[in-house]
């Protein structure tokens, strides 16, 4: 088994060691100057933002490289037209195809701040996964940190669409995409609340099996899909994402909606197999984000599932 060589190892690990202090020291200068962004960014003029955590902001009226912490801020970028400011994504940002060519700067939980900061963003956008004690870090070290979450109402997709487009110098183009997306959802002629009683009902398949059983409910924009789709969502009295398989083998709905990679566990895993769906094939096996982000492509989903609930 060939040997690492004495004098290589000894030098790759002074790099990574000077690497480490580089950016220890960098972090102590950055929070000794007060978190002043003016006298970081002499050339750069911020403003004061109040995000959706309530938190205030320091932002740059101006930004040019852009962090992004949520695959739903990064498929609204793109569809802004502001994907050319970003500079960092991660592992969850893959729609569209294109955030491939973005650099990869790893989870979202397990966030790797050094790589974030290697991305020299002036602006960090996150959504409601990134965990406060990151958040505070990036505060502390003057790099301002915006999250914009998901609403509980479905149209809070226009909000974060305006919300993103305001904070990326990209407000004029994500007003023309909110009317886009309105004038579709018009075509659409959905019942709204119309017939009730005759509506399919639907379960949302979030997780499932030995770990528990997960779905969106009626304080969800998720909900609000499935309903304005002609469904009826059979979670909709619960509260949380906690849903009992007692309670769901009860209501045995017309139509399940599952994440495309975990349909077939589903359909051969006891006691989901003897639903009624499962044994009539009304399984919508669905493509990563289309439902479970607050996103553009939210709309076509409405389109599909009220062609598939009028069957």
């Amino acid at each position: 088994m060939p040997q690492r060589h004495p004098l290589i190892f000894d030098t790759t690990t002074a790099i990574m060691n000077t690497n480490r202090l580089s950016l220890l020291i960098i972090t102590i200068l950055i929070v000794a100057t007060g978190c002043n962004r003016s006298t970081l960014n002499s050339n750069k003029e911020t403003y004061k933002y109040t995000d959706d955590y309530g938190t205030t902001v320091n932002v740059p009226a101006y930004p040019q490289r852009i962090v992004s912490l949520s695959p739903a801020v990064t498929e609204i970028m793109f569809a802004i037209g502001a994907d050319s400011m970003l500079v960092g994504r991660t592992d969850f940002c893959t729609y569209p195809p294109q955030a491939a060519q973005i650099e990869n700067i790893g989870g979202i939980s397990n966030l790797n701040i050094e790589k974030v900061l290697s991305r020299k963003p002036d602006l960090i956008i996150s959504g409601s996964m990134v965990p406060q004690k990151v958040v505070k870090q990036f505060e502390d070290m003057c790099v301002p940190l915006v999250c914009v979450i998901e609403k509980t109402e479905f149209n809070g997709l226009f909000n974060n669409i305006k919300a993103i487009g305001n904070l990326v110098g990209h407000s004029d183009e994500a007003i023309a995409l909110n009317q886009k997306l309105l004038n579709e959802l018009n075509e659409l002629k959905l019942d709204g609340d119309c017939n009730l009683e005759n509506r399919p009902t639907v379960y949302y398949v979030v997780g499932f099996g030995s770990g528990g059983n997960f779905t969106a409910g009626g304080n969800t924009f998720i909900n609000d899909i499935i309903s304005m789709a002609g469904g009826s969502n059979i979670a909709a009295e619960s509260k949380g994402w906690t849903f009992s398989v007692e309670a769901l083998m009860d209501a045995d709905p017309d139509y399940i909606l599952i994440r495309a990679e975990d349909s077939a566990r589903f359909c051969h895993t006891t006691p989901y197999s003897n639903l009624t769906a499962v044994k009539k094939g009304h399984l919508i096996a669905l493509e990563n984000g289309i439902l479970d982000l607050q996103v553009p492509r939210n709309i076509e989903l409405l389109r599909r599932l009220h062609s598939r609930f009028s069957e």
